[in-house]
């Protein structure tokens, strides 16, 4: 499995392009298609960057229209960079396209058709799953600390326990984030990834000369806890892309600081 571009309707982003996930309604933005000037430009979907209420709506719209999802049911998160997974069951759960989310979590999953589940990022790890079987999909946001404290497992796992999916059959999609080529951190970085992955951690770990600075994988760090939750390595598509590297497509926390639009990634269940 590998994750492609695509444009559709105008919009460039980027998906999982696998025929078993036909039943799954899904992307990863880019920052190219939508309506927002600078900083903002152009597909700003972050609803707390400062960009206008009516911008954010109209982009939000020109994505869910490119991924084939619905913009009436877009479920957010107030992320706030750990692993509480939540439970959506009905589409009265949706917020306004122009506001963000306020319940505090970095996971959503469900198993109703119709809700757009949506996880926003700018250098961290966007996480789709998608069981084909179980019908059952969720989308999880995991930063550095996310990514420690194993988001991506936790969804799974949830998915596993209260939905009675089969990790075998669960799909997984990792979209683009920071790479190792930009990630460079100081000691509190590895030390998070080896207490939650222990020595699994050591692969995605990357000293630099001095040993005060690492490089460090975090697509790396979660497709390894998506396997330590039972997924196949075969189901677990990786992007290569590198949001530090390409401002032509993304926008990078670690780049831009705070001057800049978001990115999303957004999973929707087909209706049989």
């Amino acid at each position: 499995m590998e994750i492609i571009q695509t444009v559709r309707h105008g919009v460039p982003f980027f998906f999982c392009n696998h025929p078993a996930w036909a039943g799954a309604a899904h992307g990863f933005s880019s920052r190219q298609g939508g309506v927002s000037p600078a900083p903002f430009d152009s597909l700003n979907l972050g609803a707390n960057r400062g960009d206008t209420p009516e911008r954010v709506e109209e982009n939000f719209r020109r994505f869910c229209a490119a991924v084939g999802s619905t913009p009436e049911t877009v479920v957010k998160n107030h992320q706030v960079h750990g692993k509480v997974v939540r439970p959506i069951t009905s589409p009265e759960e949706a917020v306004p396209l122009s506001q963000p989310g306020t319940f505090p979590a970095d996971a959503l999953v469900t198993d109703v058709p119709g809700i757009c589940l949506t996880v926003f990022s700018a250098d961290c790890i966007p996480v789709l799953l998608y069981d084909p079987v179980h019908r059952v999909v969720g989308a999880a946001h995991a930063g550095w600390r996310g990514t420690a404290a194993g988001a991506a497992y936790e969804l799974a796992r949830v998915m596993r326990e209260d939905y009675g999916c089969a990790p075998a059959d669960i799909l997984a999609a990792i979209g683009p984030g920071i790479s190792p080529c930009c990630f460079e951190t100081h000691a509190d970085v590895p030390e998070g990834l080896r207490s939650g992955l222990g020595e699994a951690a050591e692969p995605f770990i990357r000293p630099l000369p001095g040993g005060e600075k690492f490089r460090v994988d975090l697509k790396g760090a979660n497709a390894r806890w998506l396997q330590e939750a039972g997924l196949s390595p075969d189901h677990i598509a990786v992007s290569s892309l590198c949001t530090a590297c390409r401002p032509d497509l993304f926008w990078s926390h670690r780049r831009l600081g705070q001057a800049r639009g978001s990115m999303a990634a957004m999973i929707e269940l087909r209706g049989k």
